[in-house]
């Protein structure tokens, strides 16, 4: 060590790495003991982003990090939705730690996506409501989603058709009508978020909503419902009245 970068002049303290490697393999160690004891929902939010960032840094004390993730983005959901360049934009993210969230994030979404794929949906309307909200509570525009349903209305597909800006979205009804004839579909859900957090359907909303229920009606494929994703709301036009 130069003595430019040991103004002091004093010796380093060989001690203290060590001693900082001690703590965090004792805490993860205590992290790990949890999980196997008590399982990882007994977790807290800050503890689960601890551990998936342990994945990008073998060495390095991840809770600080965690704790200024969460702060910025709100919430342990709200990290793993953030775009990659909005983390990136953060002191002390770098790739390895946005590849473990971006994993993290696609093993929730396709835990959430399984308790829905190829079974009966309007018996499990719970769940789909929870996967709409997995998939686009924090999402920062517009997205229009359509599920795919056979005759016996269980998904089998899902399609986003469109993205748009933080207030709406363009739906094209020849669009629509091609995904569902694709993918043979007896009867779809539509579905859209509104970033706003705004639950009231807009009056396009609804006039879109007739105009597809109609088009979808003249190939003979049925329009169950409308969800809006409002934050962790799910307004039903159905429920609404309005189908």
């Amino acid at each position: 060590m130069s003595a430019d970068s040991n103004p002091s002049g004093t010796a380093p303290d060989a001690t203290t790495a060590p001693k900082d490697a001690d703590h965090i393999s004792g805490h993860r160690a205590r992290m790990r003991a949890k999980v196997m004891d008590k399982g990882a929902a007994a977790l807290s939010e800050l503890e689960l982003l601890e551990m998936i960032l342990y994945a990008a840094s073998a060495r390095r004390d991840t809770k600080p990090l965690a704790k200024d993730l969460i702060r910025h983005f709100g919430s342990l959901s709200g990290v793993l939705r953030a775009p990659n360049d909005k983390l990136l934009g953060l002191a002390g993210v770098g790739k390895a730690a946005v590849t473990a969230i971006r994993i993290a994030e696609a093993a929730g979404l396709h835990l959430s996506h399984s308790t829905i794929s190829n079974r009966q949906v309007l018996t499990s309307w719970a769940a789909v409501q929870h996967y709409c909200v997995t998939r686009l509570a924090h999402e920062p525009i517009e997205h229009f989603m359509m599920l795919c349903l056979d005759n016996r209305n269980r998904l089998i597909a899902e399609e986003t058709l469109s993205q748009g800006t933080v207030d709406q979205t363009p739906v094209y009804v020849r669009e629509v009508i091609n995904v569902a004839l694709r993918h043979h579909a007896k009867a779809v859900i539509l579905v859209h978020n509104h970033p706003s957090g705004e639950t009231e359907p807009s009056r396009a909303d609804i006039d879109m909503t007739a105009e597809l229920k109609k088009a979808l009606g003249l190939v003979t494929v049925t329009l169950h419902d409308h969800l809006i994703v409002a934050g962790y709301d799910v307004v039903s036009f159905k429920s609404l009245g309005l189908l």
